[in-house]
C-alpha cells in the first residue's frame, strides 16, 4: 500500500486517482486544513496531522505500507515570509516525524514533493538540476532543507528518495472530476478563470516592464496530470531499485502573464477587467525548467504541454462545478 500524505489536496488527489487507475492501493493521510475530503474518491482516507506522532504510529501499525508519497506542506510563498515559524514547524519538523515513523516501520521509499522555489532567482534559463539552490523565501528554504534531510537519512538509514522539483502546477483532471481549489487562491490560471466566470471583479498583472517580450513575467506551467504521471514513474523507479535522485518537472517552455490572460479569453469566450499593478518584490522575470533529466531517468515527457489544453481542462472542471 502507498501512503499519500496531503492526498486530499490539489496535486495529491490527482496522484491518488492515477495510482488507483494503475492498480495501487492507497491510504490518504490529511488534516483537511487545505485538503478536500470530496477529492478523495479512491483509497482509504485517514484524517490526521503529521505533528501527531501517536496518530502516525497508529497508521503505520494499522496498514502494510510499502512506500510514501509526501505532499503535505504549507505552500504560500508570501505567507511564509510573514509566518516563517509555522512553515519550519509544519514543513520541516513534521517531515522528520514522518521519516521517523517510516524508519521505525522499515519503510524505505519516499517520493517527495519539492519545488522550483528551492532554486531562488536563477542565473540562467532553463533551470537544470545542477544549478545552485539559493531559495529566497522561507517556503523555498523548507523544500531545500527537506531535500538535505532526505539525503542525510539516505546515508544513515538506507532511505531511497525521489525529490521532484516542479514548476507551476496547473490544469485539472482531464475527466473533469478533480480540479484546483485553494483558499485563498493565489495561482494565476484559476484566478484568471474566476474573473472570466464572474467570481471576481478583475484580475491583476503585477509588473508590465520586465525584460520579457511583452513586459510581463514568464512562468513554466506543468499540467497536474503530467505531474501525477511523473510521481508514479518516480515511485516505480525507486521500487525497482533506482538510486535516489532529484529531478525538475516542467514543460521546458514558458508563458507570460499576458499570454495566460489571452488564452483564458480565447478558451472561455469571455472578457473581464485586467488591472496593471506594480511589480512585486522578489518576482523573477522568468522561470523555466529543463526536464531533460526526468526524461532520461524516468522516461517522462509532458503529455499535456500546451497552455490552451491546460486552460481548457481547468475551465471544464470549473464549469462542471457550476462556476
Amino acid at each position: 500500500m502507498i501512503l499519500v500524505t496531503g492526498g486530499a489536496g490539489y496535486i495529491g488527489s490527482h496522484v491518488n486517482k492515477e495510482l488507483h487507475r494503475r492498480r495501487y492501493q492507497t491510504i490518504i493521510y490529511d488534516n483537511l486544513i487545505y485538503g478536500h475530503p470530496e477529492s478523495v474518491r479512491q483509497g482509504i482516507l485517514e484524517i490526521g496531522d503529521l505533528a501527531d506522532e501517536m496518530r502516525l504510529e497508529e497508521i503505520f501499525t494499522k496498514y502494510p505500507i510499502d512506500a510514501v508519497m509526501h505532499f503535505a506542506a504549507y505552500a504560500y510563498v508570501g505567507e511564509s515570509v510573514k509566518k516563517p515559524a509555522e512553515y519550519y514547524i509544519n514543513n520541516i519538523c513534521n517531515t522528520i516525524h514522518l521519516l521517523e515513523a517510516m524508519r521505525r516501520h522499515q519503510v524505505h521509499i519516499i517520493v517527495f514533493s519539492s519545488s522550483c522555489a528551492s532554486y531562488g532567482v536563477p542565473a540562467q534559463l532553463p533551470i537544470t538540476e545542477g544549478m545552485q539552490q539559493c531559495p529566497v523565501s522561507p517556503y523555498g528554504r523548507t523544500k531545500w532543507m527537506a531535500e538535505q534531510i532526505l539525503e542525510d537519512y539516505r546515508q544513515a538509514y538506507e532511505l531511497s528518495y525521489s525529490c521532484l522539483r516542479y514548476f507551476n502546477a496547473a490544469g485539472a483532471d482531464p475527466d473533469g472530476e478533480l480540479g484546483e481549489s485553494h483558499m485563498p487562491e493565489t495561482h494565476l490560471i484559476p484566478l484568471v478563470l474566476e474573473a472570466a466566470a464572474g467570481m471576481r471583479e478583475s484580475v491583476s498583472i503585477y509588473g508590465t516592464d520586465y525584460p520579457t517580450p511583452d513586459g510581463t513575467c514568464i512562468r513554466d506551467y506543468i499540467h497536474v496530470q503530467d505531474l501525477a504521471d511523473a510521481h508514479i514513474r518516480a515511485l516505480e523507479y525507486l521500487m525497482s531499485g533506482g538510486e535516489s535522485v532529484c529531478l525538475n518537472l516542467g514543460s521546458g517552455k514558458g508563458w507570460s502573464v499576458a499570454q495566460v490572460i489571452d488564452t483564458v479569453r480565447q478558451v472561455t469566450g469571455r472578457d473581464f477587467i485586467v488591472k496593471k499593478e506594480a511589480a512585486r518584490a522578489g518576482d523573477p522575470p522568468a522561470l523555466v525548467g529543463s526536464a531533460e533529466l526526468a526524461g532520461k531517468v524516468l522516461g517522462w515527457q509532458p503529455r499535456y504541454g500546451d497552455l490552451q489544453v491546460i486552460v481548457e481542462h481547468a475551465w471544464k472542471w470549473m464549469q462542471r462545478k457550476g462556476y
